[in-house]
């Protein structure tokens, strides 16, 4: 089958599991004690405006979730024609006790990639974490790659983002972002990811009118 038709019919069951979480959360939020936004209306927030923050801060955390998981596996759905052998991955911890095992997203051959569709993080630990993670991954032989397609905005976010650039250069890995990323992809697998992606949304545009 065609990468154009796998990639409609997996972004059409991300779209009906969003769509059914978010309904099944409102409905849920409809019974919940709406007491607070009495604080809302302190800060001059009306009571109405309070409860669609709610609802939308809930969407978004959704929202935020299925994005990423959806073009993790449209990623690898790239990887996967190109490299029909690719695939996930776990490796034992060899460093140190927690966790026991760390995933590879996608093994190529050697190649180890980790595959990100934002970062946003601002915890120092998070370094700690995935500087443990590549030289676990060094030590198994492989190659450790990061590619992530949006870089974050905020200031402390980009800093960790530019910590953990250098920390997988500096053990002979690559770390690829924004159009870097998705060229990586284009040039590994010989998809044009960002542009069949575009396609299906600009289809999704046109059924909504």
């Amino acid at each position: 089958m065609p990468i154009e038709y796998e990639l409609r019919a997996l972004a059409k069951t991300y779209s009906k599991q969003l769509g059914g979480k978010i309904a099944g959360r409102v409905q849920e939020m409809e019974a919940d004690d709406q007491s607070h936004v009495l604080i809302y209306r302190v800060l001059g927030v009306t009571t109405q405006e309070g409860k669609m923050i709610d609802i939308y801060q809930n969407k978004g955390r959704f929202l935020y979730k299925y994005a990423g998981s959806f073009l993790e596996d449209a990623t690898k759905l790239c990887f996967k024609h190109a490299f029909p052998d690719s695939g996930a991955k776990k490796i034992l911890n060899t460093i140190g006790q927690r966790p026991k095992t760390f995933e590879i997203d996608c093994l190529v051959n050697l190649d180890a990639i980790e595959i990100k569709w934002r970062d946003a993080t601002t915890d120092g630990d998070h370094i700690n974490k995935e500087h443990t993670r590549i030289k676990v991954i060094a030590a198994a032989a492989y190659k450790p790659i990061r590619i992530m397609f949006y870089y974050p905005n905020r200031t402390q976010a980009k800093r960790i983002q530019e910590t953990l650039e250098t920390l997988y250069k500096g053990i002979g890995g690559e770390y690829h972002w924004g159009d870097n990323a998705w060229a990586y992809v284009k040039q590994r697998t010989g998809f044009d990811l960002k542009l069949l992606l575009e396609t299906i949304a600009e289809e999704n545009a046109h059924e909504d009118e």
